[in-house]
């Protein structure tokens, strides 16, 4: 899976609940004064929720240059940890522009994943102070890290359930919208196959609209979902349209040419892609 996730900090709610509540445990255990979740986009990390005990060090909402970040290092690291007694005087860190923001001395991070090993963020503390921070140290916070990965999942999936149901969208007799969004993973891509298969079957569908504007590309559903899809529905003699292809999808079929094969017919919008078989959009008045 990718190291970028679709959902924004918001709908992490689990996560940094959890996250301050355990805050306060990893401060007095570790004897700093901060600590931090973040979260990997793609090109930068984003502080998801932080305990600052004394002054405010790392707020919320903070956002840095994912080069420019600790928290590189630490994804780096072959051990996923970045442990140091002094940021400011240790060789890897003091001429990075985050230890000159920091201005703090004793730090110690850990890569955090989600439940299937993937790279979600950061775990870390830091002190205005120097800190030795152990052996023991490190897998206390790695503890917490892999208690804190359930939590992600746990709110990955209410995410994802909100964008179960596959909404088809009839716009008149035989023609009806399918908008693909978010991020579809196996489950997901078996019941789209099913839902639009038997919707297009019992409601005589003759043509399908695919809006892919909101679908964030995964290499397994574009290379084997998406086509198989348009090639059940030309079997079953339903014509497929696509609209809303984003930059990204033009990328990726670039680099596949997996959908070249069945020739789907393309357009812009989804205006276009129904003047295209004969039915126009009219504004009310």
């Amino acid at each position: 899976m990718s190291e970028e996730h679709l959902m924004d900090s918001e709908g992490y709610y689990s996560l940094k609940s959890a996250a301050q509540k355990m805050f306060d445990v990893v401060t007095q255990r570790l004897n700093v004064q901060t600590a931090y979740v973040t979260m990997r986009g793609k090109n930068a990390m984003t502080v998801l929720s932080s305990l600052n005990k004394k002054e405010e060090i790392v707020p919320e909402g903070f956002t840095i240059d994912y080069e420019e970040s600790h928290c590189r290092l630490i994804i780096n690291d072959q051990n996923h940890v970045l442990r140091t007694t002094n940021l400011m005087d240790d060789p890897l860190t003091n001429e990075m522009k985050a230890s000159a923001q920091l201005e703090v001395k004793g730090y110690l991070g850990v890569t955090l994943k989600d439940l299937r090993g993937n790279v979600f963020g950061t775990l870390c503390v830091m002190d205005k102070e120097e800190k030795q921070f152990t052996d023991e140290d490190i897998e206390f916070l790695q503890t917490i890290a892999a208690v804190l990965s359930h939590m992600i999942d746990l709110d990955q999936t209410h995410y994802n359930m909100r964008l179960m149901n596959v909404p088809i969208i009839p716009i008149t007799e035989g023609v009806s919208v399918v908008p693909i969004q978010g991020i579809v993973d196996e489950e997901r891509a078996d019941k789209l196959m099913r839902d639009v298969l038997l919707y297009g079957k019992e409601q005589d569908i003759d043509h399908f609209v695919l809006d892919l504007s909101g679908l964030v590309v995964r290499d397994q559903f574009f290379s084997e979902m998406l086509p198989k899809l348009i090639h059940a529905l030309q079997v079953m003699g339903i014509n497929t349209i696509l609209t809303g292809i984003t930059p990204e999808v033009a990328h990726k079929e670039i680099e596949t040419n997996v959908l070249s094969p069945h020739k789907p017919k393309t357009v812009s919008n989804l205006k276009t892609a129904l003047s295209t078989i004969g039915f126009q959009l009219v504004e009310s008045r």
